[in-house]
């Protein structure tokens, strides 16, 4: 029960500093937005090539903006967290009973609760475009972004731990990001890329995200791709927690 309150009151403390500032929330949604308006109507010349999924340009391109949306917001959330490092606020903690976990839980919660918005913004925002989703398919959807941001946030927050720095920390998450995000299949189907490049998407985690985001648009249901994608997803959170948590008590111990 102690664990779950201090879950619960650092969620909450993290959510007053963010509702001061709630124009991050527009900021998060401005580049996905950008991309749907600007890219994505050219992927409307594609959607006759062979590979490319059936559903529509948009019901293909907006699942994947909602996977970058959850990449790049988890990516960035520890900016904050060295800001805090440096003004000393990690080090009070040292001094008080909360758990050690229920710190990372708490900032993690905050980071998907704003990732949950922001998701939600940019679906509303596409249906006009040609957005067709299924209520089933938002649902699910939404608990990908979940376990994406939960995963990604508590490794960026374990980075940002070890490197107490931004101008260490910004070149390496943008650096890991590029090429999880190509390699993710979000700007165009990985079926149009050549064999090689589909055999190393394999290894990256969020194309099986996207997969299994596109299926659930298209009507598909709950088929192998949305298994394996909510399961791989699943299993990313819990490495990332589990990382982030151990990089918690290590620095406040």
């Amino acid at each position: 029960m102690k664990f779950l309150k201090d879950t619960w009151l650092m969620f909450q403390r993290y959510l007053m500093v963010f509702l001061r500032n709630p124009a991050w929330v527009a900021i998060g949604v401005i580049q996905p937005l950008l991309y749907l308006v600007l890219f994505a109507p050219l992927l409307k010349s594609l959607v006759h090539l062979s590979g490319f999924p059936a559903g529509g340009a948009y019901n293909v391109f907006v699942p994947g903006l909602l996977i970058q949306l959850g990449l790049f917001g988890a990516s960035g959330v520890g900016f904050g967290l060295i800001a805090e490092l440096r003004a000393g606020v990690i080090e009070r903690f040292r001094v008080t009973p909360v758990s050690r976990f229920a710190l990372l839980l708490g900032r993690a919660l905050r980071d998907i609760v704003t990732m949950m918005v922001q998701s939600l913004i940019l679906l509303l925002l596409a249906i006009p475009f040609g957005l067709k989703p299924t209520v089933v398919g938002i649902i699910v959807m939404l608990g990908l972004v979940a376990l994406i941001g939960l995963g990604m946030s508590s490794l960026a927050y374990a980075a940002a731990l070890a490197l107490k720095s931004e101008d260490s920390y910004a070149p390496l998450i943008f650096t890991l990001s590029l090429p999880l995000l190509l390699l993710s299949g979000v700007l165009l189907p990985l079926d149009l890329a050549p064999q090689w490049l589909q055999d190393i998407a394999k290894a990256n985690p969020l194309s099986y995200a996207v997969n299994a985001a596109r299926d659930l648009f298209n009507g598909k249901g709950f088929d192998q791709a949305v298994f394996e994608g909510l399961a791989i997803m699943a299993a990313l959170a819990v490495v990332g927690v589990l990382i982030g948590a151990r990089r918690f008590t290590r620095a406040i111990a």
